[in-house]
């Protein structure tokens, strides 16, 4: 792999894209800077060897990745791929079925603890890490500071997962900062809400185990002294996704319990209001705003939390379900973040295309999920429901906020794309891919082990297959292939396999280095829909370009047909590129072998002709005079 990258990148530096018309001369375009690319690595999975994968195995029985794991040889190979940020998913000390009380650490209760290894979204302390990821737990925070060290070496950044709107039933931090207390502390468990409350009460009911549905059994059925089906919790808590139930649902998020942020249970808000000018407003306003405002005790709570993980050298973090928790707490944590570092890199997960506005301009996000929208769907032309010109209408729609909408075809929630239930092969994601990553300002995500086309084919304990486990213990087939035993070299891979992570890492790189993947942005799908033939709903074309590159990108999403045309340039693009008379040379920067193509201008039409096999794409640069 690194050898095939070197001689990509001398290609490219050598080649460049060049107009050959007589009367013009020969110039090659630069690199510069694009955009970012996050990977994200399930911690718990990634440098797990163990290929025994045991349905709710233990540790003993199926293995688990260790922070030590991710060693400067799967850094580098990370680096490689184009990536610019690492999230580390599940690192914060959540609920585990593991005892750990030689660390001072309480047991948890499978009854309110989903699968063995648990969720990484019912955090119970939030002042260190998952004891399951250190070689000695006792020293697991160093052993994730070492990471953070090992990632920065690399050059890449850092992100943790905050979970502002829900914690554990069991929620207890025994690493807590002096002058810090814990959530539910100071709590009058007397009401149902009151401002400072971190929880919001049942009053005068106990909690109760969700009645359990298909058979459904802790640990699989396993005996287990705390498994009886009871969890003590006098009065109960409104369940993590807004539950008021005493016994929750089964479908609910009933290991979790909600956080209180000042909102009244009839919807009202109990805390300052942010005045819509502040949509206008930067960082630095938003935080001289909250100045010597009074603000509900859980916001002051996850402020500090996010300080403390600043200071350990984490550069960013997602913030899960953040449509969840009010955009005026977003105002004041972000901003706070900000001032401490102005570059740090905020990440939400948002799903309602009504709120990203808000949650951008007012709540300062850097960037949201674009699940609803792009994910959803290619997703869906992907899976034949769709044809390609959904992407100009979401393209189209997004375009006033399109450098804040993160791009991804796989994360922690989501079906692998190689799974039946998705796509049912990893190469049906290749034209996908290039239109996630290329089309827009936005940054690109990639889930570990998506590269290699892992299809989450296992049935590892709670929850189904399709979505790699994230709630048991379990090795990951295709990633481990790539790990080589903790080489990281690819060495256990297919031939295929290793070209679909070349094909990845091509592309990422691409949209890491290359500028013009930054700037402008011109849909050519409707233009040759009408003019173009043999161009149909299953191509996708689009141009993008700033002042020292001008790219055509083009996708055929049929699996099974070929497509051959003359792709047609509006006008307006001709202005903005300047092109005069004449023949110009463009090449494809995406493949094994560079594909040389004739751009001709004639008059007030340019076009160039194009053939594309069955999921091929094209990545054509022309020079700038």
């Amino acid at each position: 792999m690194k050898i095939f990258l070197l001689v990509t990148l001398m290609c490219v530096a050598v080649i460049g894209c060049t107009q050959v018309d007589k009367n013009k001369h020969v110039k090659s375009t630069a690199s510069g800077q694009g955009k970012p690319v996050v990977y994200q690595i399930f911690t718990r999975l990634y440098g797990n060897t163990n290929s025994t994968n045991k349905p709710w195995g233990t540790i003993e029985e199926n293995g688990v990745g260790k922070f030590n794991d991710i060693n400067e040889a799967a850094l580098k190979s990370i680096k490689e791929l184009g990536v610019t940020h690492v999230w580390y998913t599940g690192v914060p000390h959540h609920a585990v079925i593991r005892d750990y009380t030689a660390y001072g650490i309480n047991n948890d209760d499978p009854d309110v603890v989903k699968g063995r290894a648990g969720s990484p979204y019912a955090v119970k302390d939030y002042y260190n890490v998952n004891p399951d990821l250190a070689e000695n737990p006792a020293n697991r925070l160093q052993e994730f500071e070492a990471l953070i060290a090992r990632t920065h070496a690399q050059g890449m950044k850092v992100i943790i997962d905050i979970v502002p709107n829900h914690v554990a039933r069991s929620y207890q931090s025994l690493s807590k900062p002096a002058g810090v207390e814990d959530f539910g502390a100071r709590d009058n468990k007397q009401v149902e809400y009151a401002r400072d409350n971190n929880f919001y009460y049942v009053a005068g009911e106990d909690f109760e185990v969700p009645a359990p549905q298909n058979n459904y059994r802790p640990l699989g059925g396993e005996s287990h002294p705390l498994s009886d089906g009871k969890f003590d919790e006098k009065p109960a808590k409104w369940t993590g996704n807004g539950s008021r139930l005493a016994q929750p649902k089964f479908d609910d998020w009933y290991e979790t319990v909600k956080i209180n942020y000042g909102v009244r249970p009839d919807g009202s808000k109990d805390f300052p209001e942010l005045p819509a000018r502040y949509a206008q407003q930067d960082v630095t306003a938003h935080a001289q705003f909250w100045q010597g405002k009074s603000v509900p005790d859980s916001w002051i709570k996850f402020r500090q939390i996010a300080e403390y993980w600043l200071a350990k050298g984490v550069d960013g973090f997602r913030f899960d379900m953040a449509e969840m928790v009010p955009v005026e707490f977003w105002s004041y944590l972000n901003s706070s973040i900000k001032q401490k570092n102005p570059n740090a890199f905020l990440l939400a997960e948002v799903y309602n295309p009504q709120e990203y506005r808000n949650y951008i301009r007012l709540g300062k996000m850097d960037y949201l999920y674009d699940k609803v929208e792009m994910y959803d769907s290619l997703k869906a032309i992907m899976q034949g429901k769709a044809t390609t010109d959904v992407i100009a209408s979401v393209q189209a729609g997004m375009s006033d906020i399109d450098e804040h909408m993160l791009h991804f075809l796989e994360n922690h929630d989501e079906q692998r794309i190689a799974s039946p239930e998705f796509a049912g092969s990893a190469e049906k994601a290749k034209p996908a891919m290039v239109v996630s990553a290329l089309i827009s300002r936005s940054p690109t995500m990639v889930y570990f082990g998506q590269e290699v086309g892992e299809a989450g084919a296992l049935e590892s304990g709670f929850g189904d297959p399709s979505r790699t486990t994230i709630f048991d213990y379990a090795g990951v087939p295709a990633h481990q292939r790539f790990m080589n035993g903790g080489k990281f070299d690819g060495g256990l891979l297919s031939a295929k396999e290793k070209e679909l992570r070349g094909f990845y890492q091509q592309l990422l790189n691409l949209s890491l280095q290359q500028s013009g993947f930054a700037g402008k942005y011109l849909e050519l799908h409707t233009h040759n829909l009408a003019r173009a033939k043999g161009y149909d709903d299953k191509v996708f074309s689009f141009a993008r370009w700033d002042k020292q590159q001008r790219w055509l990108i083009v996708s055929n999403f049929s699996a099974i047909e070929a497509r051959q045309f003359e792709l047609q340039l509006p006008v307006a693009l001709m202005k903005a590129w300047g092109l005069q008379q004449g023949n110009y040379m463009i090449e494809s920067r995406l493949g094994k072998q560079a594909k040389q193509f004739s751009l001709q201008v004639k008059g007030a039409a340019a076009s160039v002709s194009l053939g594309l096999a069955p999921l091929e794409s094209l990545v054509l640069q022309l020079a700038v005079d």
